[in-house]
């Protein structure tokens, strides 16, 4: 049985404690929150052994594995202090807030050879997993273009608001929100090389943005837009979705169903025709053992319980939400900012390397352009100041008469 302790018992928390809960190869050997009272009922009602204070519980309760769920801000000392014990970590999305330090956490894990994932549970929806399975067969051929959206209702109100209303703790729109559909780019695309176009815009929120917008480039002349707005009733809950449009056909999905127009230009997969195809979740998603919220969140913790078991299947990959994919997903958002801040500052690549410098030719361009904006300026001054003296000069002599 797998020894795991489970930090941080909200909203995610919580719903990890009763998935991990009912799992057959897995012992609840600890909660941990700050609140008291939410731990004095939980341990009431369960039994379950509760500590407030993280590190003497790491210190005191012999564990396999952390699954950490607490506000983005505590992720990095929490999941270090884990890492350094011994202990495989499942971390709640995003890994941090600073993509040096994803860095420096999947690098620690690799050290030590621990377990090491993110709690981005799209890449377990059926629909999602069959869109890259698609793209892995070359259904569509060269991906050109993507769309990448997630819309909800979070921040409808100009008052109030919680740690993910904050960029310091949570992050905001950008973390909590695109960081999903930013994930699965990562996943289908890889790695773009540069950002440009990128708007971040507030809505209700005062400390962090609530919309995100920008379009992200790659290496092979593909492109993706980006399209994110948590402050949006119309949506009754999250919805993510994303279109790839390749030299082959096209594929939209979301976490309801796959849909994939084929053209006739190469034979169809198994399963598919040439034209219009609609694969839903339920006949894409395999059973698991206890339904929360949705399948993908078994599915992730299970797959989590396996990896570090060495239960995994020979066709199953090793490094489905790993810290190196979290911390590229860490590195576009950090992208985003600069670009949003200064625009052009984003075509720095996604590893780190500097963007080049403008030509000389564009850079006198860019010059000429500025003192030619000046220079209206102070023409405009001018007159603006010899019109003001004329009536001034005109009121003395009317003053005078």
């Amino acid at each position: 049985m797998l020894r795991i302790a489970v930090v941080g018992v909200g909203k995610m928390g919580l719903s990890h404690l009763s998935i991990l809960g009912a799992h057959p190869d897995v012992t609840i050997a600890a909660m941990c929150d700050t609140s008291g009272y939410v731990l004095d009922v939980l341990a009431k009602y369960t039994g379950m052994h509760a500590a407030s204070d993280y590190q003497k519980m790491l210190d005191a309760v012999p564990l396999d594995a952390v699954v950490i769920a607490t506000p983005t801000k505590a992720h990095y000392p929490m999941v270090r202090a884990a890492l350094e014990r011994g202990l495989h970590v499942f971390c709640e999305k995003p890994l941090t807030l600073s993509s040096e330090e994803s860095t420096a956490l999947a690098g620690l894990a690799a050290e030590k050879g621990l377990v090491a994932q993110v709690g981005y549970h799209n890449r377990f929806v059926g629909a999602f997993a069959e869109a890259r399975r698609l793209l892995d067969l070359g259904a569509i051929g060269r991906v050109t273009h993507a769309t990448a959206e997630a819309y909800g209702p979070v921040v409808l109100k100009t008052k109030g608001g919680t740690w993910r209303s904050q960029r310091s703790e949570g992050g905001g729109c950008l973390y909590d929100y695109a960081a999903h559909p930013l994930d699965l780019l990562t996943w289908y695309l890889g790695t773009p090389r540069r950002v440009g176009g990128t708007h971040l815009g507030k809505i209700f929120s005062t400390a962090t943005e609530d919309e995100v917008y920008s379009t992200l480039f790659y290496d092979d002349g593909s492109t993706a837009q980006l399209s994110v707005n948590w402050s949006d009733e119309s949506y009754r809950k999250m919805s993510t979705r994303i279109t790839l449009s390749g030299t082959h056909g096209r594929i939209t999905v979301d976490r309801q169903e796959c849909q994939v127009y084929l053209r006739d230009t190469q034979p169809a997969p198994d399963g598919y025709q040439h034209g219009w195809n609609v694969k839903y979740t339920t006949e894409l998603t395999a059973p698991v053992w206890f339904y929360l919220r949705g399948e993908e969140y078994s599915a992730e913790l299970d797959y989590f319980v396996r990896s570090v078991s060495g239960t995994l299947r020979d066709d199953e990959p090793t490094t489905q939400n790993s810290f190196e994919t979290a911390a590229v997903t860490d590195r576009v958002i950090e992208l985003l900012i600069s670009d949003a801040e200064q625009p052009g500052s984003g075509a720095d690549d996604a590893l780190g390397q500097p963007a080049r410098r403008p030509s000389a030719a564009v850079q006198r361009r860019q010059r000429l352009a500025v003192g030619s904006a000046r220079a209206r300026a102070l023409l405009v001054h001018t007159v603006a100041s010899g019109r003001a003296r004329i009536a001034r000069a005109r009121s003395t002599r009317k003053a005078a008469r």
